[in-house]
């Protein structure tokens, strides 16, 4: 495996550093990952644009949490299952969605279950879906936009989870107790 360096604030390349400050005051922190995509600064920055537009979507804090789980589940991402986990106990998703997401189990919501096998169909089949399954994505409440905005929450995804599996990215110690 290559060995990926965790670049700090510091020793970054000078096109990523402001982004890794953007990182710190949004986080709190640098997470590993964003240390990792400070390499290519325009993955790094790719990445903030599309997380922040993929929360300003008409999703709310559960259904943001479905998508990026059920990807991040399907990819088996190390890092990105037990950060989101971390992520949506911030945004006070309850338990029992995260839970069911990581252990694959379905969600007592229909709506939201429909939610994760549209975004799992879009995910496994690279966007080839059946008119059945997006009719089903239409009966349970959602629309044309959510099934378009689904795409933007896949690409962040794609780039998250493909960099941690380059780079076997270490897990943050904030997100360690959410572990599976």
């Amino acid at each position: 495996m290559t060995d990926f360096t965790l670049y700090t604030q510091d020793n970054a390349p000078e096109a990523a550093k402001p982004l890794l400050t953007k990182s710190v005051a949004a986080f709190g922190m640098l997470p590993n990952l964003h240390a990792v995509m400070a390499e290519a600064p325009t993955l790094l920055e790719g990445y903030q644009v599309l997380h922040e537009l993929f929360q300003n979507t008409s999703f709310n804090a559960e259904e943001l949490t479905v998508v990026w789980q059920s990807i991040n589940v399907e990819h088996d991402c190390h890092y990105c299952v037990p950060a989101h986990s971390a992520i949506a106990a911030g945004m006070k998703v309850d338990q029992s969605i995260v839970d069911a997401l990581v252990n694959k189990t379905p969600l007592a919501d229909t709506k939201l279950e429909a939610l994760r096998e549209t975004t799992l169909v879009m995910t496994r089949s690279r966007g080839v879906i059946s008119d059945e399954q997006i009719a089903a994505f239409f009966a349970a409440g959602y629309a044309k936009q959510q099934l378009l905005e689904i795409i933007v929450g896949l690409s962040q995804k794609v780039m998250s989870n493909y960099t941690n599996h380059l780079a076997d990215t270490p897990i943050d110690a904030p997100f360690k107790k959410f572990v599976k």
